[in-house]
């Protein structure tokens, strides 16, 4: 990988795939009307917000993730799509800090950011309409370079593995068929939905090769519309979330290796649609998957066991609606001794949710975490 690679837009026309959708819709918006909680009889609890951000909707604010600065500090970074670039708010109260970037396809400007990601101190972010991943570090935000030009079409997730040499990053690809952008392209051309990363460097010089793509192409275990995925390595386990209303949103259930285990989850249980999703990994390998259903007026998150991933509850905020991207940092500090949970709200603001409180309200066992 050479650092900030130009785009190959004709390499990509030869490919065959369809131009960028147009910035203010996205395949998943495709409901007739706004599915509501306040008409699907979901049963839930109630779980009181802990801090809402200001709401900035002229941001399109889409997925959200959290690092610890060295002093302890917490910052929440997401991303935010109609003004290209990353919103930086404090994790315990939502102050906005800063901003970061702009539209372009420089080093540190973005082109519709959507999943964002962290490890260590390193921030992955996923760039639709740049199509690409880009690489930079906290807590400068020190752009270090950009892969996938060459492979992606319409990239919206991600989740990274660390590795002894490095990182695996799986990016899902949601390519959509060319003659109709409203429409998924036929099954068997969606063996590309995923496309799996190896990444290593250090200081300024990084590299990133292709390993393969992934996806199943029969009827059971196609992902049509793919945007959210999140990996548990301790249970060998990939869930990707199936967002085609039609077919019937859900959670599938692959292996680390790309491979359909034909089993879903909460295809009884998701009404609206299944969006982000989070690990809460607690000792002894429990712990449970929080998975947001895209209701327009009120979220529900909700809540499968980590081993048998058996529905054990869900809940609401007050107010977060239409929720996106989500991220868990379990990570305790004097405002969240027992971690946050973050969650967008109606694509222009960040809610945050103290771990206590989800823990108590749905009778969760204690979680320590690993």
């Amino acid at each position: 990988m050479k650092p900030f690679a130009p785009l190959l837009f004709a390499a990509l026309a030869l490919a065959g795939c369809a131009t960028p959708l147009p910035a203010d819709r996205e395949p998943d918006e495709a409901f007739e009307q706004d599915p509501l909680l306040s008409e699907a009889q979901v049963p839930h609890v109630v779980v009181a917000e802990a801090f809402v951000t200001e709401a900035a909707p002229q941001e399109n604010v889409d997925s959200p993730t959290a690092w610890r600065a060295p002093d302890g500090t917490r910052w929440v970074i997401a991303t935010a799509k109609d003004t290209h670039r990353l919103l930086v708010y404090a994790g315990d109260d939502g102050r906005l800090l800063r901003t970061v970037g702009g539209p372009g396809a420089r080093p540190g400007q973005f082109n519709r950011p959507n999943g964002i990601a962290v490890t260590g101190n390193l921030l992955w972010v996923v760039e639709r309409d740049n199509r690409r991943v880009q690489l930079l570090r906290l807590p400068d935000f020190t752009p270090l370079a950009t892969f996938g030009e060459q492979d992606l079409l319409q990239p919206y997730g991600l989740w990274v593995q660390p590795l002894d040499d490095g990182y695996e990053v799986l990016v899902s690809d949601n390519y959509m068929s060319p003659q109709d952008e409203d429409v998924p392209p036929p099954l068997a051309e969606l063996d590309r939905r995923f496309k799996r990363y190896r990444v290593t460097g250090d200081g300024t010089d990084w590299n990133a090769r292709l390993l393969g793509t992934f996806g199943a192409t029969d009827p059971a275990g196609a992902i049509r519309i793919a945007e959210s995925l999140f990996g548990d390595p301790e249970h060998d386990r990939l869930l990707l979330a199936e967002e085609d209303v039609a077919t019937g949103t859900r959670l599938r259930e692959y292996g680390l290796d790309g491979r359909y285990r034909g089993r879903d989850v909460g295809a009884d249980v998701f009404r609206a649609q299944a969006e982000g999703m989070a690990l809460m990994q607690c000792a002894g390998g429990t712990g449970y998957w929080i998975v947001s259903d895209q209701f327009k007026d009120r979220t529900v998150f909700h809540l499968f066991d980590r081993v048998s991933l058996d529905h054990v509850g869900a809940f609401a905020g007050e107010r977060t609606a239409n929720t996106d991207g989500v991220w868990l940092d379990q990570s305790g500090d004097a405002r969240f001794p027992r971690g946050a949970f973050y969650a967008v709200d109606d694509d222009q603001a960040v809610a945050a949710f103290d771990l206590r409180d989800v823990a108590s309200a749905l009778s969760l066992s204690e979680c320590e975490a690993p």
